[in-house]
């Protein structure tokens, strides 16, 4: 899946275990999200949106067209 975390991380001046910290995951979980390799769960892609302030179709984009 598609997102936009290490945009959002960088304009922050986050690191990996900045944003990992603020969402209670691993940096590992945030790199491998942001590479692609691994989807968050729905919880997680909430919370992200709320950390984010922004609406979770914002960050994470699954490549389906509506």
């Amino acid at each position: 899946m598609k997102n936009r975390l290490k945009v959002l991380r960088a304009e922050r001046d986050w690191t990996q275990a900045d944003l990992a910290n603020a969402l209670d995951v691993s940096r590992q979980t945030i790199n491998a999200i942001e590479k692609g390799k691994f989807d968050p769960s729905l919880p997680l892609a909430f919370k992200a949106a709320r950390l984010f302030d922004m609406p979770i179709e914002s960050i994470f984009d699954d490549g389906q067209e509506q």
